[in-house]
């Protein structure tokens, strides 16, 4: 990379031009990655100078808002992450009494922050001129997309370094702040918020709270230039006293529901959900097509890695039967494509587990850690 050969040199003058005021952000490289159903995410690149003082910069904001985030936000925050999210939302349906559960989703969140909006919840914190007017140069940089530049009036775009924390800033004026203060004086029962950037679920003692909720929350995100995904929002009644409704929610990739535990007491239980298990096969199986021809000690080293971090991330207590099933497809999918490295056919069911047995294939496993009984007690 050429900014690397003058590596020094280059963050010298980098900190010169931010703190002299002439520093220009570069134009971003829009670029699309497929999504599930088809559809696709704009991603945008910002340049190596920007990406280095873009860091440095999310630190400083990650110093001045981290002590004002509440408990109820996980994403994109330090030494936090969505499994942490999947846990504490465990914890209080399981123990708290809910019954009501409002999920929801703000569409097209990243691509509608207004920037107007976005500075002034900055400048409650920040006084500092000149720091404030380098993030406004990145709100404000120009997007290239396909030999065309797009010069954006809303958003942040999802790829920049400093796009996580603008927009937990955002949300955190928007939606944490106003749950915490208006929702819950304003609740007869209790309730409880989980966020994870702009995906949310919100659960309700009674149902009259839950509805109020949910007619205010769309009025709530258009003062702030937002919306809900219609498709992906929803109320439910969610309780351990109705488990004949079978109702089950989505959130972070695992679905809920009510069920009995072995011991035949009610128990939130976690599955992954169906829509990550198809996509998540289907990326494997286009993994193997296109790795099939590689040395076996390399493939199974990185097939491995891959298998430990799904094992990782859905490993949770009661989910042993999703990753057994994802193992079993898993395989045959790998048999079916190291059977198609030439035209013969290279392996018998015999010889090829004779194969996973030389070079030790991560089994499925749960991963997730028991807590500890005073964790509970406090959380």
């Amino acid at each position: 990379m050429q900014y690397g050969e003058n590596l020094e040199g280059n963050i010298a003058k980098l900190v010169e031009s931010a703190k002299g005021g002439w520093y220009r952000a570069k134009l971003i490289l829009r670029r699309f990655i497929p999504k599930p159903g088809g559809k696709l995410r704009p991603l945008g690149i910002p340049a190596t100078s920007d990406k280095l003082l873009q860091t440095a910069v999310t630190t400083i904001l990650e110093a001045i808002f981290e002590p004002i985030f509440l408990t109820c936000s996980f994403g994109y925050r330090p030494h936090l992450g969505a499994l942490d999210a999947i846990k504490d939302l465990s914890f209080h349906l399981q123990f708290r009494g809910y019954n009501y559960i409002v999920e929801a989703d703000i569409k097209g969140f990243f691509d509608n922050i207004d920037h107007d909006l976005l500075m002034e919840m900055l400048s409650k914190k920040i006084d500092d001129k000149p720091f404030l007017r380098l993030i406004i140069k990145w709100l404000k940089a120009g997007v290239l997309e396909e030999c065309k530049v797009i010069n954006p009036v809303t958003g942040t775009p999802q790829g920049g370094i400093i796009s996580p924390i603008l927009a937990n800033i955002y949300l955190h004026y928007v939606l944490d702040e106003w749950f915490e203060e208006v929702v819950k004086a304003y609740c007869r029962g209790d309730v409880y918020l989980c966020r994870y950037a702009d995906d949310f679920v919100c659960a309700f003692q009674y149902e009259d709270d839950a509805r109020r909720f949910y007619k205010a929350l769309g009025l709530r995100l258009e003062k702030f230039g937002l919306s809900l995904a219609e498709e992906k929002t929803r109320m439910m009644r969610f309780s351990r006293l109705h488990m004949e409704d079978k109702t089950c929610f989505e959130f972070l990739g695992f679905e809920f529901r009510w069920g009995m535990n072995r011991a035949g007491v009610p128990q939130v239980l976690k599955r992954t959900s169906k829509k990550k298990y198809k996509n998540s096969l289907k990326r494997f199986s286009e993994w193997c097509k296109s790795n099939r021809n590689m040395r076996m000690t390399e493939l199974f080293h990185k097939l491995n890695s891959k298998l430990r971090g799904y094992y990782n991330y859905y490993g949770v207590r009661g989910n042993y039967d999703s990753l057994a099933s994802f193992f079993y497809h898993a395989i045959r999918l790998l048999f079916k494509w190291l059977n198609r490295r030439s035209q013969r056919k290279s392996y018998t069911w015999t010889g090829f587990k004779e194969l996973l047995k030389h070079f030790g294939i991560a089994k499925p496993r749960i991963t997730e850690k028991k807590r500890h009984k005073q964790l509970l007690l406090f959380s």
